[in-house]
């Protein structure tokens, strides 16, 4: 098999990669471990930027996304027993978050894949990758029983932190940087409708809690608990009265109750590395990168290094020039860092580390009570939370 671009991984990061170099006329294969129905149904982040969403428009699969997908202005920030309102609409001028379901994101670009007569193998085994520092990588993988290969002009590595791309690397190429925070969040789904229309994210002296939806007739939530927390130590009332112990505010606004259908312990980590490229090899998304899920950041870095990534092949193809593809680390790496720092803060700030004495408590309400009443503190909040520019 040949192609001009080799992709491994059908996440966010692979499928738009392969649908904007679609657009762009040039060829490619995405490969995918596992089968359509888990990758589409798999539950995962939900907000989006709105340069997330603007790209996704533009790039011709956002009319379930707009037509579904839950607009928010802002975000609240709970702490004290009261709740503060961000008004990110006001104060970006007109930029705003997009509550949509990253599952919702994956099915629009499968179809859009689909429709387009793109290959993309599901259930593919023994993937690895070759001669990546060569003039024509390999890709040598089974599918359906079959060993095959397939050879390509480059390769897109967007198979997540558990990949094979990024172990391919030499190590001596590649420079880690990596923070593990000393607490997970418990997650849970529940049939309850939301009881309110904006996320709320909680400061409370026995742990962080976030507020969030999925639908108008399901919440997501999640608590502040040990990364090693078990999961049979909590029962759906346990859950509950942990979750109105945090959120409830002093006006008497608390979340909606209802049956737990999903649980589960979220790691908190952050993770670079450096380069994002090496030879004919380029990794986006998880591969490269990891987030603290409190800034709803790691969907839309993908996205966002995929969109640098296929303008530096569009131009590549077109002119013959290499100098965007050979910026590419460099260009994704700004912007990542930037990320980095904003879900670092925002995860600093609002949650309880075992470290913290008093002093700590009430620096954290401080810095609260300061960003609430700052215009210019909650604008900087607002810049990053809703998107910052791809480069």
């Amino acid at each position: 098999m040949r192609t001009q671009v080799g992709i491994v991984g059908a996440g966010p990061a692979g499928l738009m990669l392969a649908h904007l170099l679609h657009l762009q006329g040039i060829e490619s294969v995405v490969l995918e471990a596992r089968s359509r129905d888990y990758i589409e149904g798999r539950v995962r982040a939900g907000v989006l930027e709105q340069t997330t969403v603007d790209l996704m428009v533009q790039a011709g699969v956002g009319e379930r996304l707009q037509r579904q997908g839950l607009v928010h202005r802002g975000i609240y920030l709970s702490f004290s027993g009261r709740r503060h309102h961000i008004d990110m609409t006001e104060l970006t001028g007109g930029r705003s978050l997009t509550v949509y379901a990253q599952h919702e994101v994956i099915k629009d670009l499968v179809q859009a894949r689909l429709d387009a007569g793109g290959p993309i193998l599901f259930d593919v085994e023994d993937v690895s990758i070759h001669e990546i520092d060569g003039a024509r990588p390999k890709i040598r993988f089974r599918h359906q029983g079959q060993p095959q290969e397939l050879e390509c002009d480059f390769l897109g590595g967007c198979d997540g932190y558990h990949g094979i791309c990024r172990t391919a690397v030499p190590e001596k190429a590649l420079t880690a940087y990596e923070r593990h925070y000393p607490f997970g969040w418990l997650g849970i789904l529940a049939e309850a409708a939301p009881s309110s229309e904006e996320l709320v994210y909680t400061y409370h002296e026995r742990g962080f809690a976030l507020f969030s939806m999925r639908s108008p007739m399901v919440t997501r939530l999640y608590l502040q608990c040990a990364p090693d927390e078990d999961l049979a130590g909590w029962s759906d009332d346990r859950i509950w009265e942990e979750m109105m112990t945090r959120c409830t505010t002093r006006d008497g606004w608390a979340p909606k109750q209802g049956p737990v259908i999903q649980r589960g312990v979220t790691d908190m980590r952050s993770f670079v590395i450096e380069s994002m490229q090496y030879g004919r090899l380029f990794l986006a998304g998880d591969a490269a990168h990891i987030v603290p899920p409190t800034g709803a950041k790691g969907l839309n870095l993908a996205v966002a290094d995929v969109a640098v990534l296929a303008r530096a092949m569009a131009e590549f193809y077109r002119t013959g020039r290499r100098d965007l593809l050979d910026r590419y680390s460099e260009t994704c790496l700004r912007r990542v860092w930037k990320v980095q720092r904003f879900s670092w803060w925002m995860t600093s700030m609002l949650h309880r580390f075992t470290s913290d004495n008093d002093f700590d408590q009430r620096r954290q309400i401080a810095e609260l009570d300061y960003l609430t009443g700052s215009r210019a503190a909650m604008t900087s909040l607002a810049e990053n939370y809703v998107g910052l520019p791809l480069d």
